[in-house]
């Protein structure tokens, strides 16, 4: 009986022994497939033609490609914004460059109109008080030199200009008091009326009006105030004088001093200065731009 035990107890080792044989081996053989098959899979990867590779491959060109179209739309987008906004400046500095044009030829026309009122007036006056600006030579008399007399030394002094004493007379009257002078002459000048029979020699006549009311007129920034509004250029505007002459008009410039007008009916340009509209020479009213 003991022998038979040991007899199934070796056939039981034997048996043992070969099924770990036969799973080294499954193993083996495991391990070699798989080792195979990475081999195969990097000789496909190598030559480009793993479906993995190529599934990856094919969803990477789509991003790129989707992310160029969306840079060429971007720079479509922004081109045409850099172009809308060169055009856009382009006509505001072709517009401000015509509107400091027009603006720069009125100013120069309104001071050299200016220049010449104030000859003319300067003119006007010394005709009526009888001046003139017309310079006399000093008469000399001239000496014969005698031999042992040294040679007289020329006078290197200059006359003054006329234009010097034209800048010098600019500044002796302002315009107010030219036209207050003017307005007096005129008056003594008027003929007087006959006197006639039926009417008394020695009737009072009226006083003369004398502008007492002063409206407050003043430039500040190109813009006129004036009886407590504010007036600007191109602004319609209706002009009285104190012969009731109402002549409608629109501000053509705002000086410094004065204000330039131009008439709706005949396109003539008047200037107005801020004493005459503080005076009450002038009247300003506004109205509506039709």
């Amino acid at each position: 009986m003991t022998a038979q035990q040991d007899t199934e107890d070796a056939s039981e080792t034997d048996l043992a022994k070969h099924d770990e044989e036969d799973y080294v081996e499954i193993k083996e053989q495991m391990y070699q497939d798989k080792l195979a098959s990475l081999k195969r899979q990097l000789q496909q990867l190598q030559e480009g033609t793993l479906q993995e590779y190529q599934k990856r491959m094919k969803k990477l060109d789509q991003q790129y490609k989707e992310r160029l179209r969306n840079a060429d739309l971007f720079l479509q987008l922004e081109t045409e914004q850099v172009e809308r906004n060169y055009i856009k400046e382009k006509k505001a500095a072709v517009k401000e460059f015509d509107d400091k044009k027009v603006e720069l030829k009125e100013n120069l026309i309104a001071e050299l109109e200016e220049k010449k009122k104030m000859i003319e007036n300067e003119k006007l006056t010394m005709e009526l008080t009888g001046d003139s600006m017309e310079v006399k030579p000093i008469m000399t008399r001239k000496l014969r030199r005698r031999p042992n007399d040294p040679v007289p030394i020329p006078d290197k002094r200059r006359k003054p200009a006329p234009d010097i004493l034209l800048n010098t007379l600019n500044y002796l009257l302002t315009d107010d008091q030219i036209m207050e002078d003017l307005r007096t002459l005129n008056k003594l000048k008027s003929p007087k009326r006959p006197v006639s029979p039926t009417t008394p020699e020695h009737v009072p006549s009226a006083p003369i009006e004398s502008p007492s009311q002063r409206y407050e007129a003043r430039i500040e920034e190109g813009k006129l105030y004036y009886d407590k509004r504010w007036y600007h250029k191109s602004q319609a505007i209706y002009l009285e004088s104190k012969d009731n002459t109402k002549i409608s008009c629109v501000i053509s410039s705002v000086g410094t001093n004065e204000i330039w007008v131009r008439k709706t009916s005949d396109s003539t340009k008047m200037r107005i200065y801020l004493g005459q509209l503080q005076r009450g020479a002038f009247i300003i009213r506004r109205r509506s731009a039709a």
